[in-house]
Formats: C-alpha cells, structure tokens, sequence
C-alpha cells in the first residue's frame, strides 16, 4: 500500500519556524530524500521554493535573505528558518542570523559506542553511558552548535561545548509556565579562532526524533 508524505508547518517556542516532512515509507531510501524536498519545494508560502548552497554547505533559499538550517533522520526532514535578515551577510556568520537544526532518532543506540569522539572528558562525565536518548540528545546538541556557527572545520569535541542540556520540551508553542519556562533550555558554546561564542539549545521529540535548535540569543526571531 502506498503511503503519503506528512508536511508539518509549525513555529517554536524560541521563535524558530519548523518544516517537518515524513512518511512515505515504502519510498526506498535512495529516492525519499530527493521526493522529501520537492515536497518542501511545493509548500512555500507565495511560491515554488528552491534550496542552494553556499561554499561550506550551508544550505540557503534562492531569492531570499532568511537563514535556514536542514537535517534528515531516516525518513524524516527537518528545516528550520529564521525571519529575513537583509542586515547580515547570509555567507557569513552573523549573530543576526546565527541558527542550527539537528535531528536524530531517540534509540540510534550506535551513538553509544562514538560518545567519546564528540563528548570532551567532562561532557562524558555529564552523561551516562548507558543512556541512549540523553547522548543522542547531546549529539544533536552539538550538530545543532556546529551548524549555527557556521564555520568548517571545528572540533566537535573539543571546540563544541555544552554547558548544560536541555529539556525536551513541546514540539508547539504552549505558553503555560508549567508546561515550559527558560530551565528548559540548555546552553552551548562554540570557540572558532579563538572567539567564544554562545548559543541557547531547544529540543522537542517528534515521530521518535529528537530535535535540537541552537541559536544566538540575538539572532531574528518569529513573533
């Protein structure tokens, strides 16, 4: 039986647009990513939309000036994108604009056996080895971090720094404090030629993902 792709448009609660894509599982895994973005494609707002890439991979929109950041998990793709920033040089890294996605699937177990390739000696003492989801949810933190620095070549371990984790929270926004506050974020640093900067990490679980934004307290933000 045939399956449909799911699109999902929904904004965050730090302010970040989301475009979530999945289903289509009986795709074989060679075509679903190519059918996953013409589907992006074909949902923007006033028009076909059209992803490029600037020279260190950073993806971008053709014909526009707002940053967005990608990640796929299996069968699943996540685009987050910021409001348009005329003011800052998308090419370059701009606290304006300074904003990363990752996403990864809550039980990839194989995270455990690389934790110490991308977890510094404290971060492991942070994190439990034997706990599946808080060391993918580390993981996505500093893929998120690496993205949002938008620099190439950075350490991951070294160079990527998580100051604290956050808390899974709603995928929506819920502006009901007991639902969520500011202790459900977490924070990160990342130090590129001897420059230290600082990052928020959001997370929320979605279709047995984890997904983690790091972005600049100053970076432009959906009202």
């Amino acid at each position: 039986m045939e399956t449909e792709f799911i699109y999902w448009r929904h904004h965050t609660l730090p302010g970040i647009k989301i475009e979530e894509i999945c289903g289509g599982d009986d795709k074989p895994a060679s075509v679903w990513l190519e059918m996953a973005y013409q589907v992006y494609s074909e949902n923007g707002k006033d028009s076909y939309r059209e992803i490029g890439h600037f020279h260190n991979g950073a993806p971008f929109l053709n014909g526009e000036n707002c940053r967005i950041s990608i990640s796929h998990a299996g069968r699943f793709l996540v685009i987050a994108t910021l409001p348009s920033t005329p003011e800052a040089d998308l090419s370059k890294f701009s606290e304006r604009a300074a904003m990363g996605v990752d996403a990864e699937a809550s039980d990839r177990n194989q995270v455990l056996r690389v934790r110490e390739r991308f977890l510094s000696q404290r971060e492991t003492s942070m994190i439990p080895a034997d706990d599946v989801f808080m060391n993918v949810l580390a993981w996505t933190c500093k893929e998120a971090l690496y993205k949002a620095a938008f620099c190439e070549g950075v350490d991951i371990r070294e160079q990527i720094e998580l100051i604290s984790l956050p808390k899974i929270g709603p995928a929506v926004p819920v502006y009901d404090k007991e639902v969520f506050d500011p202790i459900r974020t977490g924070e990160g640093c990342v130090t590129v030629n001897g420059e230290r900067h600082s990052f928020v990490l959001y997370s929320y679980e979605s279709e047995g993902r984890i997904i983690t934004l790091a972005y600049s307290q100053k970076c432009a933000k959906f009202g």
